[in-house]
């Protein structure tokens, strides 16, 4: 590292939190980053979802993906080795560009988090009901699983990272091994064949890809998470970009796996996955496995809990780093004496994500459409952030004459990846109440910015 780098990133390291420090091993570091991406979740309901646009292309829709996060988490990589604290992209932002754009990426990061953990509560709701089905033969009140699920979320954040961290590990792990047996079972029991009509993308459309790499990338949200911990994850600079990386290869290959195979098994049993509310829990029927449907269904359902801790823990950070910072009041930016968590920030966190998703669920909206609502509004905030962040890379790097043509090149990419993501969000212009939601998130950053400029005079003038 250039002697001028070193500085700076010493300077960021040592930059009082009051978290505490050296708390999370290099494998609860990745755990936060896997729990946000919650894999689980994309083979249970985003991978459907994207089926419905891109149908055979499901897998090359995953593939582009991918390939997009991957330039993303290079990207990423490369200012987590010189930055580490708990203000995640915020403070890459603000290290290469102008302060205002530093608060842009602050208010869309955490409105990112906080959307995401309301959706797949949303998702909680959706998966808590097909599992009380199962066992009990009714459903149970869509108010009390959000309670449920964002409470419990909160209180294990509030309480501890490491116990926070350890949770997701476990929970996520689990799930996963739930649908890798299915899929596996599900492939040895039809044998090893290529699926010519997806190798051949019978009946796809380039129209209908664009738009589900568009969702697909949704399913990667968060992955960047782990960022959020470098006041707390022992050797931050070489820990937090291996979690980065690793976390978007391993994602992706996953999903990648899952989308060709679900794919194939529910046309196999001649099923429309694009209209299926619980996929895994045919295809384990179709696998010869039928007993796994129920603890597929209840690993799903635990996943969105694990992913609700994880936004709630990232956002919790990036609030108390905006708070230091004077973005919002500074109560926020304390830590708990005991725990040496964000106690505040993940309580004001917890609330903001439980309000949306039990208000929605009051109304009667089902939990699939509150989790495609706000999943959808929470992919603004990570394109903004994600496309800041390759933006300013160059620039904070260039500044110490430390900038390899390789890594412009890959700004540069990234930068268009996010670009061309955002455009295939906002044309076609998508049916209501989507197309409302580019308007929200205009105003909510309108608003953000507005404080800052209005603190930032008002303090010059003091």
């Amino acid at each position: 590292m250039e002697p001028a780098l070193a500085a700076v990133a010493e300077a960021l390291v040592l930059t009082p939190s009051g978290l505490r420090s050296d708390a999370l091993s290099p494998m609860e570091t990745l755990a936060q980053s896997i729990s946000t991406i919650a894999p689980t979740c994309s083979p249970t309901m985003t991978i459907p979802l994207v089926f419905a646009l891109a149908g055979n292309g499901t897998w090359l829709a995953y593939l582009l993906a991918s390939a997009a996060m991957l330039l993303m988490a290079l990207t990423l990589s490369r200012f987590a080795r010189y930055s580490a604290c708990s203000g995640s992209l915020y403070t890459y932002v603000a290290t290469g560009l102008p302060p205002v754009f530093g608060v842009v990426t602050g208010w869309a990061l955490l409105l990112a988090y906080i959307a995401t953990g309301a959706s797949v509560a949303g998702g909680f709701i959706n998966y808590g009901n097909v599992f009380a089905l199962s066992l009990l033969g009714r459903s149970v009140s869509s108010v009390l699983l959000a309670l449920l699920c964002v409470g419990g979320a909160t209180a294990i954040a509030y309480r501890d990272v490491q116990v926070s961290a350890r949770v997701m590990l476990w929970i996520e792990a689990t799930s996963i091994l739930f649908i890798s047996v299915v899929l596996a079972l599900l492939l040895w029991k039809n044998g090893l064949h290529i699926d010519h009509a997806q190798l051949h993308l019978q009946g796809v459309s380039s129209s209908g890809v664009r738009l589900a790499v568009v969702l697909a990338i949704f399913s990667f949200a968060g992955f960047e998470s782990a960022t959020t911990l470098g006041a707390e994850a022992v050797n931050p600079l070489r820990t937090i970009p291996r979690a980065v990386i690793q976390s978007a290869l391993f994602a992706g290959l996953f999903f990648i796996l899952c989308a060709y195979l679900e794919t194939l098994g529910m046309d196999a049993a001649h099923q429309n996955l694009g209209e299926s509310n619980a996929p895994l829990r045919v295809l384990s029927t179709l696998a010869g496995v039928p007993f796994l449907g129920p603890l597929i269904d209840f690993g799903a359902m635990v996943s969105m809990f694990a992913c609700t801790l994880a936004c709630t823990t990232a956002a919790a950070r990036v609030l108390l780093r905006m708070a230091q910072n004077g973005l919002t009041h500074k109560l926020l930016g304390t830590t708990h004496a005991t725990n040496a968590t964000p106690g505040l920030a993940v309580v004001a966190v917890g609330l903001l994500t439980l309000l949306p998703v039990a208000g929605l669920a009051a109304r009667g909206v089902p939990g699939t459409e509150i989790y495609g609502w706000l999943g959808s509004l929470a992919v603004y905030g990570f394109l903004t952030a994600y496309g800041l962040a390759a933006v300013a890379l160059p620039v904070f790097l260039r500044r110490d004459h430390h900038l390899p043509g390789g890594t412009l090149l890959l700004s540069i990419v990234a930068t268009l990846a996010m670009l061309l993501a955002l455009a295939g969000t906002l044309y076609p212009v998508p049916p209501s109440p989507y197309n409302w939601l580019p308007y929200f998130y205009l105003a909510y950053l309108s608003c953000g910015t507005a404080w800052f400029v209005f603190s930032t005079r008002r303090a010059a003038l003091a």
